[in-house]
C-alpha cells in the first residue's frame, strides 16, 4: 500500500534527545507555514515503539516523515535507521538524518543504511525554516507522476 500525503497536516516524528533542537525544529516549521503535527521521541527505543505502535504508542499515527538524530540514548540513530529500513511496513517512510555531525563516516554510513537524506543541523532559525520548506517540497507535497 502506498501512503500518499493528503492535504491534512503532515505527521512528523522527531527523534532527538535535545529539547532545544526539538523546540527549534517545531518553531521553524511553524514560521515556515508548514502544516504539521509533531510527535517526539527522545531515544531510539521509544522511536521504534512509536513506529511499531507498541505499548503507550499503540494509537500512534503513521508518520509522513521522520527527522532522526544519530546520537541517541538507549539505541543509536544508526540502529533505528537500520531497523526502519529492514521492516517492510516502515521502509517507505522517508527518513531524514538531521545531525550535528558532518563527518564523512557518519554521512556515508547513513546512506549505506538507506537514509533518504542527510542534513547537518542548521545553526539558526532561518536555516531551519529553509530546511523545513525544502523537506515539504521533497516529501510532504510530492509531484504526481503519470504512469
Amino acid at each position: 500500500m502506498c501512503d500518499y500525503p493528503s492535504s491534512a497536516p503532515a505527521e512528523i516524528l522527531i527523534v532527538d534527545d535535545n529539547a532545544c533542537d526539538v523546540r527549534l525544529i517545531k518553531e521553524a516549521f511553524r514560521e515556515g507555514g508548514i502544516a504539521s503535527k509533531f510527535h517526539v521521541t527522545r531515544d531510539g527505543e521509544q522511536a521504534l515503539a512509536f513506529l511499531r505502535r507498541e505499548g503507550p504508542y499503540s494509537g500512534s499515527p503513521r508518520p509522513s516523515l521522520i527527522l532522526l538524530d544519530l546520537n541517541l540514548p538507549r539505541k543509536s540513530g544508526r540502529e533505528v535507521l537500520a531497523e526502519i529500513k529492514a521492516e517492510q511496513s516502515l521502509r517507505r517512510i522517508p527518513v531524514v538524518v538531521l545531525s550535528a555531525s558532518t563527518s564523512r563516516e557518519d554521512v556515508c554510513r547513513a546512506y549505506e543504511l538507506q537514509a533518504n537524506c542527510y542534513v547537518p543541523k542548521p545553526s539558526d532559525l532561518a536555516g531551519l525554516i529553509d530546511l523545513g520548506r525544502l523537506l515539504q517540497k521533497l516529501w510532504l507535497n510530492p509531484a504526481l507522476l503519470s504512469g
